[in-house]
């Protein structure tokens, strides 16, 4: 681990610490996938087997591309008890004709449904735990089952949660700390919303390409990202893009205005760019325009003062 790496500790600290209002940060994730989310199918439904084919679908397999096999292979087989009793090879060549790839999953999936029948009485097992029995069910898979059919999982932590957890409070790359913050995120016994939830933000707002004020990010006010326009992540090492973006302009504001507690755009200009010319293109009214962003994110204060515009860090 770098030195920068070990440094990366505030968000575990600030969470278990109480300086992050959990609560908070509960209800606004909440709030924005309820209101708006990717409506999958699968999604729709509290059915463990539906869930399970979705889950091995997905599996390094683009969700859009999922939804149409998703159908046709339930269509076919609408039940584990079905599924059971088909022919493997049926199963496999069903995968194949669907181009859903490594036909090991589906061999695993029709096993898995003859444990269900024969081990289970026909009943899925409810706990991540059992669920790990399954043959071909990892870890993941397991608690996707049991949060989405059962509300009965623990918190997600995949590569898309990991981003978004390192972005927003400043996780370290460990997957010990990954999991604490994750923990002590979920509220308890809400694994199924929150779950859809965190990872609808990594997949929407939050992916490699960062999209944030398009998606309508409900942590941007919170986000250490967002404030500092450093977007790198454990998937997403560099950014050959920052240099010269919104997002660097942004982060050198914030750094200015907390050095400096405040300052009038003009003072501010040089700051943020050496090219910065009051009456440029990089001059006043850019500036003006950048900081009303952060102000309308809650982040920075703007007010006149001898006839200037005077920019502060919102208290």
């Amino acid at each position: 681990m770098t030195d920068e790496e070990g440094d990366r500790t505030g968000g575990v600290e600030g969470i278990e610490s109480g300086a992050v209002d959990v609560d908070a940060v509960r209800e606004a994730l909440v709030s924005w996938y309820e209101d708006d989310h990717r409506a999958f199918p699968w999604r729709e439904t509290d059915d463990p087997y539906e869930i399970l084919v979705s889950e091995v679908m997905s599996q390094q397999t683009q969700l859009d591309r999922v939804v149409d096999a998703w159908h046709d292979f339930l269509d076919r087989w609408p039940t584990a008890e079905s599924l059971a009793a088909a022919d493997r090879s049926d199963v496999v060549a069903f995968w194949s004709g669907h181009s859903l790839g490594y036909n090991n999953r589906a061999k695993y999936l029709h096993e898995a449904a003859n444990q269900v029948r024969e081990e289970y009485d026909g009943e899925f097992p409810r706990t991540p735990e059992e669920l790990s029995e399954l043959m071909g069910v990892g870890p993941y898979t397991a608690n996707a089952v049991a949060s989405f059919a059962f509300n009965n999982g623990e918190a997600v932590v995949d590569t898309n949660v990991k981003r978004v957890l390192y972005r927003a409070f400043d996780v370290e790359d460990d997957d010990a700390a990954f999991e604490r913050v994750a923990a002590a995120l979920m509220p308890e016994g809400e694994s199924r919303v929150w779950n859809n939830a965190i990872m609808e933000l990594g997949g929407v707002a939050c992916g490699k390409t960062p999209r944030c004020d398009e998606a309508g990010c409900p942590w941007r006010q919170r986000c250490h990202a967002y404030e500092t326009g450093d977007f790198t992540a454990p998937d997403v090492p560099t950014q050959p893009d920052f240099e010269g973006s919104r997002r660097q302009m942004r982060g050198r504001v914030i750094s200015a205005l907390k050095e400096y507690d405040e300052l009038s755009l003009d003072d501010l200009g040089p700051r943020v760019r050496v090219d910065y010319a009051p009456d440029g293109t990089y001059g006043r009214e850019w500036l003006r325009e950048l900081c009303s962003d952060l102000a309308d994110d809650g982040l920075v204060e703007l007010r006149g003062r001898d006839g200037q515009t005077v920019a502060r860090l919102r208290r």
